[in-house]
């Protein structure tokens, strides 16, 4: 069986150009990679690529004649996916250091409403990187939803910075709702920090200091993201 790093290493962080690579992959995966499920039958590329992203799914290759590799997906039982998701923690990203100030900014989202990071201070503030053409960035959009829902009421406030015109974004929310607060037309912002590498995630404790973050994305992420925040939460001012 390979493993969910294999996965990520392999499928998830290559989706996109701007997504970060983490390690040299052994194998690369590509639409002409003979894939099946557990009865023997072919899987088109979209569905097996979509089965592996959600990390629920694990590859068994087994040789083929002249070397060329043929996978078979399985569903990975719910303790095995658990395990998994907690034992394989996102990598930081090169762009902020774990304990040390978020640099605020002051911005208005969509709607008209400013948000000054600064004056935050006493709340969670998770923020999220991204642009429309980015594929993980989507990716990850339906598990960040439920961790709006999760937290409503609370001390967590949720702000993602897209760099794409307003015109835009308001066409791809039509049939992709992304349930944060959104400030469009943020490149300044995400050039203000160095951010190269898109979707990057980034959790701000309750005494304005950065308490995780990470560039790319992997079927953890979500899990670590609302890992961290319990840990904010439940951290005394």
């Amino acid at each position: 069986m390979k493993s969910l790093s294999f996965l990520i290493l392999m499928l998830v962080i290559t989706l996109a150009g701007k997504a970060q690579v983490q390690q040299p992959m052994p194998f690369k995966l590509t639409e002409s990679t003979l894939v099946k499920d557990s009865a023997g039958v072919a899987l088109p590329y979209l569905t097996w690529k979509e089965m592996l992203a959600s990390g629920k799914y694990m590859l068994r290759s087994k040789p083929m004649e002249g070397g060329t590799p043929e996978f078979v997906v399985t569903k990975m039982s719910d303790s095995q996916f658990n395990k998994n998701r907690e034992a394989y923690k996102p990598r930081e990203s090169e762009y902020f250091t774990t304990g040390q100030p978020f640099k605020p900014f002051k911005e208005r989202d969509m709607n008209g409403q400013k948000w000054d990071i600064k004056a935050l201070a006493g709340k969670v503030v998770v923020l999220n990187f991204w642009f429309i053409n980015c594929a993980p960035c989507r990716m990850e959009i339906p598990e960040l939803n439920k961790l709006v829902e999760k937290y409503t009421g609370s001390d967590v406030v949720f702000i993602a910075i897209a760099l794409d015109a307003r015109y835009d974004l308001r066409e791809f929310l039509k049939a992709t709702p992304f349930n944060y607060h959104i400030i469009d037309a943020g490149r300044f912002v995400a050039n203000n920090y160095n951010i190269k590498s898109y979707p990057t995630n980034v959790i701000i404790d309750r005494q304005g200091k950065v308490k995780f973050h990470t560039s790319g994305y992997g079927p953890s992420t979500p899990y670590w993201i609302d890992k961290e925040i319990k840990a904010a939460l439940d951290t005394p001012m």
